[in-house]
């Protein structure tokens, strides 16, 4: 049985069915209800051994696994806008979903075929107020790109500057509410799971997806991500930032200058061009961490479609739909979290992640510390300036897997751009590391901003010492709190003993083959008893429910049987 689907090839001259205006909701349930259901019956199907030809082994799982994220991707492309920017999103969520999907969705191409020129005629108008001939000097009615969300012309102002002009789909907002509207009731689905809703806020994920994706087709918030993000690097000469023409834009259109170069993955272009490759990988790594570091205000998405470089070899940055904040308490939070990982201390990078509400809080928060004491003992032997962000991001995500962790948006985000811009700089240049690039900065952050000049071996001290006071200090209080916690019965210990779970779980098995047997004998009984008052046909169904019994109870007692042998 050849499932899921798979699609083909990329669609790229076909009309999609959500490219339209006259959205209906009854047509948009039906379609992603379908998906869903579809996806959950794969779900379930894999899962089973008979589903395998030749039996389930790990490589089939894993080749089943990635046949059915391809069918994912093309299904999302299929149903539209919403769920190609909601694929997009959960590309980064490594920690809720497995491998294989997160590897197809970060392929999903947002190009799609453009709308027609008489409808970004209308939506200018409707939104500007005056007809394109009037705005604008020229217009070329040709866009330079399509996407699920808008597309982008060329044009020029009657004062002779070149523009961009981004128009929005229209009926997107009307399309975003209908299909977030449905999608909440998968949310909700998954939320009450007992297996995938344990330890995963599902619903705080959906509500973090709605507040992205409106966020997204909001132009005026765009462009005031733009102006904000151009204004962080208004002391350094080597970023660039397209100017936003406020009086052009609106909530659907947003007119940007025209702002070419050379795309930052065209390798050869950039040395024709006479451009050091290496220097350009620092300076990607470099503007990163000024925006995360520095400003507290970075992009969110800096693939190399959204990067290109001038001929002076100056970055220019686009597309500002998608921006991430880290506030100053976060901050404050995320230096104590590298505190903790510098010095290989679990309890400390535990309590770090909780109050960054990065990890839901246990009763028993042994099998976590264990697992982040495993990566920090892994990692940090090697020399920080060896070490790969995409490897400790997939080292992390699969230790979150079955972790309760709730990564927010923010720190999804980060690590998504760090991996993004280590790839786009090994690209560049071979050698490029970008946590060597990371260490003066991380060293900044570890000093506490401190300078250059002071002894390292002094600050070390000097914090160490403040460390044993504030937890010699802090003793006495900890054990009060300890016993009063004895006290209340909040203090739990419990004892595990393998061959006590041993004797209960075979005093279960043989609990429940006495109640077969118990069950088989009166069935027996009875169609004993109607096949002798010549009740034939009701003596066979009641003979027959007394053999599927029989065979249930040899399964389980072979089952105990095995069990006991291999203890």
């Amino acid at each position: 049985m050849a499932w899921p689907p798979v699609l083909g090839k990329a669609n790229k001259d076909k009309a999609y069915r959500w490219s339209r205006e006259d959205y209906s909701h009854k047509r948009r349930f039906v379609e992603i209800w379908t998906f869903f259901l579809l996806f959950m019956f794969t779900l379930w199907r894999d899962s089973k051994a008979w589903s395998y030809p030749g039996g389930m082994t790990e490589p089939k799982r894993i080749a089943r696994r990635r046949a059915q994220a391809i069918w994912i991707r093309e299904s999302l492309l299929e149903l539209g806008p919403t769920f190609i920017k909601l694929g997009q999103l959960f590309s980064t969520r490594a920690d809720i979903i497995p491998g294989e999907y997160v590897e197809e969705l970060t392929k999903l191409q947002d190009k799609v075929p453009a709308f027609s020129y008489e409808k970004v005629e209308r939506i200018i108008e409707q939104d500007l107020g005056k007809p394109i001939a009037t705005l604008f000097k020229t217009f070329d009615p040709v866009p330079l790109a399509a996407a699920s969300l808008g597309q982008v012309h060329k044009a020029y102002l009657h004062s002779g500057e070149e523009v961009v002009v981004k128009v929005q789909r229209a009926g997107l907002r009307r399309l975003f509410g209908i299909d977030l509207d449905i999608a909440k009731g998968i949310a909700r689905y998954f939320q009450n799971h007992p297996d995938w809703g344990r330890g995963k806020d599902w619903m705080g994920i959906y509500d973090e997806c709605c507040k992205i994706l409106y966020e997204e087709i909001d132009y005026l918030s765009e462009g005031r991500n733009a102006d904000t993000f151009r204004r962080n690097f208004r002391d350094e000469n080597w970023v660039q930032v397209p100017r936003v023409y406020w009086r052009y834009t609106s909530p659907r259109v947003l007119t940007l200058e025209y702002m070419p170069g050379i795309k930052i993955s065209h390798y050869e272009a950039l040395e024709a061009a006479g451009l050091d490759r290496k220097e350009l990988a620092n300076l990607g790594a470099k503007a990163y961490l000024h925006q995360l570091l520095t400003d507290g205000f970075f992009h969110a998405d800096p693939h190399p479609g959204n990067i290109a470089v001038n001929p002076d070899g100056s970055l220019i940055f686009y597309d500002f739909g998608m921006m991430g904040r880290v506030k100053n308490d976060v901050r404050e939070k995320m230096m104590q979290l590298f505190f903790g990982i510098a010095q290989k201390n679990a309890n400390k990078v535990v309590t770090s992640l909780i109050e960054l509400e990065a990890l839901s809080p246990m009763d028993d928060m042994g099998p976590v510390r264990r697992s982040i004491q495993y990566m920090l003992d892994h990692f940090m032997d090697q020399p920080f300036e060896n070490q790969s962000v995409a490897d400790i991001t997939d080292d992390l995500y699969e230790i979150a897997y079955d972790q309760p962790f709730r990564f927010p948006a923010t720190f999804t985000f980060v690590m998504r751009a760090f991996s993004t811009l280590e790839g786009v700089g090994k690209g560049l240049d071979p050698d490029f590391n970008f946590m060597e690039v990371a260490k003066p900065f991380a060293m900044q952050i570890m000093t506490n901003g401190n300078s250059s000049d002071r002894s390292s071996f002094l600050d070390e001290l000097g914090r160490q010492a403040a460390q044993v006071s504030s937890t010699a200090l802090g003793l006495p209080g900890r054990i009060d709190d300890t016993i009063e916690k004895l006290e209340r019965g909040d203090l739990r210990i419990r004892v595990r003993s393998t061959e006590t779970d041993r004797a209960i779980r075979r005093l279960s098995s043989m609990h429940l083959a006495t109640n077969y047997a118990l069950l088989i004998g009166a069935f027996t009984l009875s169609a004993t008893i109607l096949l002798v008052n010549n009740y034939v046909w009701l003596a066979l169904v009641v003979a027959l429910v007394a053999t599927v019994l029989a065979v249930t109870l040899i399964r389980l007692l072979m089952r105990v049987d095995r069990f006991d042998r291999m203890s």
